[in-house]
C-alpha cells in the first residue's frame, strides 16, 4: 500500500493510498470548517451548509446528486464535528472520477435555493428536537458546554433552535467565503485509486480556486463546571469529563491506553467492578477525545436513581485505583487493543480514508503506520499510572447529570474524593 501526497499551487491538498486487490475506493473532501470556527451568532451553521450541500448545485438537482452515486450502487454522505465538515463517497474503481466531480460540485457550487433553506430548516430542527430527546446524546453537548464554558469549542454543533430558525441563504454563503478556501480542504482517497489521475482530476476542478486567509480559532480553555437537569426518566445519566491532552501532544497515546484500560472494554476497571461485580449500571464506559490544543477523559454510565451515588463514588475510586495499581499486563492488555483495533479499520478504505485525511490535517503529512505502532508500545506502565494519577487526582473536570439525578454527588463532593 503506497500513500502519495501532492498539493496544488493554491493550497489544495491531496493524499491517496492505493490499497491492492480491492474493487471500491472511498473518497472525500474534509474542510477545516467546524463548530469551533463558527462565531456565536453562527453557532450550527457549519452543520446546516453540509445539509445544504446536497440540495442542489448549477449542475444538478438534490435528487439528481442522490441518482448520480445511486445509479452506480455508490454511496454518498457528510458530517460535521467541531474542527472539520467532510463530504464522502463510497464507490466501485470505475467511478472514482464521478464521485470525485460530484463531490467537488456539492463544496464548490450549491446554490442554497431559498425553498430548499426553508425545508432543510425544519429537517434539522427535527434533528435537534429528536437530540433533546435522546438522554444519552444531549448530556454529552451539556458536558461539551461545561468543559469549555463560553467558547466555541464547547457549543453544541446543532446549533441552538432559535439561531437554526434564522439562517438566510446571506448567512450560510459568507461562512462558505469566509472558510472554504482551498487551504482550508484536503481531498483523501483509498482503495482502488490512482493517484496521478485523481491529482489531474483535482486540478481541473479546484486549481482555479482563489486562496483565503486562515482564520485564527480560539485557543480551548478546559474550564470544568457542572449542569444538573432532574427529569423523571427511568435512569439517572451520568457524565464525566476530565482534562486531558490535544492530539499533538506527547502523552495523547498514554491517554488513549489508559482509557481503554480503565473502561474501554468488558475486562475493563470500571466495566468489570460497576457492572460486573456489582450490577449498578448496563452501560458504562470511558474515552478519551482529542482536539488540535485539547482533549479529555470522558467517563459515562447509565444507572437508577438509587444507586447514581454509589456509581458516581466508584467510579472516582477506581480512577485513583488505578494510579497506584494498573498493572502490566492491564497496559499491554489495552495497547493490543489499541492496535488490533488500528490495524483492523485499515481494512476498510472508509476508515483509511479518514485516517489519510485527519493525519494530512495534523501533521501535514501521513506518519508511516510503523511509527504510530512504535508509539503505542512506547509507552510504560509508570507513563500510564503518571497519566492516571493527574487524571485521578488534579485535572480539571466537568460533570454532566440528567434523570431523576438529585442524589448524585455534586462536583465539589467527587473533587474533593479526588483529592483525598
Amino acid at each position: 500500500m503506497t500513500v502519495r501526497q501532492d498539493q496544488l499551487s493554491n493550497g489544495f491538498r491531496i493524499v491517496t493510498e492505493a490499497m491492492p486487490g480491492l474493487k471500491s475506493a472511498s473518497i472525500g473532501i474534509w474542510v477545516g470548517a467546524g463548530g469551533r470556527h463558527e462565531r456565536l451568532e453562527q453557532n450550527g451553521i457549519a452543520h446546516f451548509l453540509e445539509h445544504m450541500a446536497f440540495k442542489g448545485t448549477k449542475r444538478r438537482s438534490a435528487l439528481q446528486i442522490a441518482e448520480a452515486i445511486e445509479d452506480v450502487g455508490g454511496y454518498i454522505n457528510a458530517y460535521t464535528s467541531r474542527e472539520v465538515t467532510a463530504y464522502y463517497a463510497r464507490v466501485l474503481e470505475a467511478d472514482v472520477a464521478l464521485a470525485l466531480d460530484v463531490i467537488g460540485d456539492i463544496v464548490l457550487n450549491p446554490v442554497f435555493d431559498p425553498g430548499e433553506i426553508e425545508i432543510e430548516r425544519g429537517v434539522i430542527l427535527q434533528e435537534i428536537g429528536q437530540a433533546h430527546d435522546t438522554p444519552d446524546d444531549v448530556i454529552f453537548d451539556w458536558l461539551q458546554e461545561q468543559s469549555y464554558a463560553g467558547q466555541p469549542i464547547g457549543r453544541t454543533i446543532l446549533g441552538p433552535t432559535e439561531r437554526v430558525s434564522a439562517f438566510t441563504r446571506d448567512d450560510l454563503a459568507r461562512f462558505v467565503s469566509e472558510h472554504y478556501g482551498p487551504g482550508q480542504m484536503i481531498l483523501a482517497a483509498a482503495g482502488a485509486v490512482n493517484h496521478d489521475e485523481i491529482l489531474t482530476l483535482c486540478q481541473e476542478i479546484f486549481g482555479d480556486l482563489s486562496a483565503k486567509p486562515d482564520h485564527a480559532v480560539d485557543p480551548a480553555r478546559f474550564t470544568g463546571g457542572e449542569v444538573r437537569q432532574i427529569k423523571d426518566l427511568e435512569q439517572a445519566h451520568f457524565a464525566l469529563a476530565l482534562e486531558g491532552p490535544g492530539y499533538r501532544d506527547d502523552d495523547v497515546y498514554t491517554a488513549q491506553i489508559y482509557a481503554t484500560a480503565l473502561g474501554g472494554s468488558m475486562s475493563s476497571r470500571l466495566f468489570q467492578e460497576i457492572r460486573e461485580a456489582r450490577g449498578l449500571c448496563y452501560t458504562i464506559f470511558a474515552q478519551t477525545g482529542a482536539y488540535a490544543d485539547t482533549g479529555a477523559t470522558t467517563i459515562y454510565a447509565g444507572t437508577s436513581a438509587d444507586q447514581i451515588g454509589d456509581l458516581a463514588t466508584i467510579t472516582v475510586d477506581e480512577m485513583k485505583r488505578a494510579a497506584d495499581d494498573m498493572s502490566e499486563d492491564e497496559i499491554s492488555r489495552a495497547r493490543a487493543q489499541m492496535k488490533a483495533g488500528l490495524l483492523m479499520g485499515l481494512e476498510s478504505p472508509s476508515s483509511r480514508v479518514e485516517r489519510l485525511a485527519r493525519l494530512v490535517a495534523i501533521w501535514g503529512h501521513v506518519p508511516a503506520l510503523e511509527d504510530t505502532i512504535g508509539r503505542i508500545d512506547a509507552v510504560t506502565t509508570q507513563d500510564v499510572r503518571r497519566f492516571a494519577e493527574h487524571t485521578a487526582s488534579r485535572a480539571p473536570a466537568a460533570l454532566a447529570l440528567y434523570g431523576p439525578v438529585s442524589g448524585a454527588p455534586d462536583l465539589a463532593r467527587l473533587s474533593e474524593r479526588r483529592a483525598a
